[in-house]
C-alpha cells in the first residue's frame, strides 16, 4: 500500500513539474511577449508588467505578480479548505513561479500573432491538462473561486471561474486593445480543448464483449497472462435460443490489441465487439476519490 502511495506521489510530482514548466513556457514565449491576457493571475501579471513599463521606472515580472497574489490566497485557503487541498496546489504554485523566473522571455514567433496564439494555447493546454490530472491547480483565480464557493454554496466554481477570467480578459482590452483581446479569447479556447483532450486521453479505455464457445480459455489467458480482469455474463442467442457466455473486459487502448489477439488465437470465429469507455474507476484504473 505504501509503495503504491509513493509511486502515485512521484508520478503526480513529475506531472506537476512538467505541467507548470509548459505553462511557464507558454507565458514567457508566447502570451507575455505578445501582450495576451488569457485570464488568471498570470493574465493580471501580463497587464501589470505592461503598465509598469509604461508608467514606472521598472517592470514587474510575472513571477513577482504570481507569488504576491498567491501568498494571501493560499494562506486563507489553508485555513478554510485545509492543508490536504493546499499541498499539491502550493507545490504547483511554487514551481510555476520558479519557472517563470528562470525561463527567459522570448518572442518565439516575433510578430506572427496567430502562430503565437496557437503555439501558446497548445503549450498552456498541455501544461494545464497535466496539472489538472493530478487533481491540483496552480493557485490564483482557481483558489479565489473555491474560497467564494465555500461561502456562497449556490454559486458553482466553474461559473465563478468563467466570470472572473472573463473580467480579466476584458480588462486586457484597455491595456493592449481589442485585437489582442480577441486573440486571447482564441488562445483560451485552444487551452481548454487541449487540456480536455489530455484529461480524456488519460481516462479513455476500451471495452470488449467477447462471445465464444471457448470462453474459458480466452478468460484464463486474459486473467493470468494479460493480468487483467474479465467478467462472464450469461446470455441467450435469440435466433438459436442457445445459452452462451459473454465475456466483458475493460483494458487500456494498448492492451486491447492483445485482447483481440488472444480471442482470435483461442477461437478464430469468436464474435468480438469493441467500444470506447470514457472513464473507468476502480482497481487497475483511476482510483475513486470521494
Amino acid at each position: 500500500m505504501l509503495a503504491d502511495w509513493d509511486e502515485n506521489r512521484t508520478r503526480n510530482l513529475i506531472a506537476l513539474t512538467l505541467g507548470t514548466m509548459l505553462l511557464a513556457l507558454a507565458l514567457n514565449w508566447a502570451f507575455d511577449p505578445a501582450g495576451m491576457v488569457t485570464g488568471g493571475v498570470t493574465g493580471i501579471g501580463v497587464a501589470l508588467k505592461e503598465l509598469s513599463e509604461r508608467y514606472l521606472p521598472f517592470e514587474i515580472p510575472l513571477w513577482v505578480t504570481n507569488i504576491c497574489f498567491n501568498i494571501p490566497l493560499l494562506l486563507v485557503a489553508w485555513r478554510v479548505l485545509g492543508k490536504r487541498f493546499i499541498g499539491r496546489t502550493l507545490f504547483a504554485t511554487v514551481m510555476l513561479t520558479v519557472f517563470l523566473a528562470v525561463i527567459p522571455v522570448i518572442p518565439v514567433f516575433e510578430d506572427d500573432i496567430l502562430l503565437t496564439t496557437v503555439f501558446g494555447g497548445v503549450l498552456a493546454g498541455a501544461g494545464m491538462g497535466l496539472v489538472l490530472a493530478t487533481m491540483s491547480t496552480t493557485g490564483g483565480t482557481d483558489v479565489l473561486c473555491m474560497l467564494i464557493h465555500e461561502k456562497k454554496k449556490h454559486i458553482s466554481v466553474p461559473w465563478l471561474l468563467n466570470l472572473v477570467d472573463g473580467v480579466i480578459v476584458a480588462a486586457g482590452v484597455f491595456v493592449f486593445g481589442i485585437s489582442r483581446a480577441l486573440y486571447s479569447i482564441l488562445a483560451v479556447y485552444i487551452v481548454s480543448k487541449v487540456s480536455d483532450g489530455i484529461l480524456e486521453g488519460m481516462k479513455f479505455a476500451k471495452m470488449a464483449y467477447i462471445i465464444s464457445d471457448h470462453y474459458k480459455e480466452i478468460a484464463d489467458e486474459i486473467l493470468y497472462v494479460l493480468d487483467r480482469g474479465v467478467t462472464g455474463l450469461h446470455a441467450q442467442g435469440m435466433y438459436s435460443e442457445a445459452e452462451r457466455k459473454v465475456l466483458i473486459c475493460v483494458v487500456s487502448r494498448k492492451e486491447m490489441v492483445r485482447v483481440l489477439d488472444i480471442a482470435h488465437k483461442k477461437d478464430p470465429s469468436a464474435f468480438v465487439i469493441v467500444s470506447d469507455v470514457r472513464e473507468v474507476m476502480g482497481e487497475g484504473f483511476i482510483e475513486y476519490k470521494q
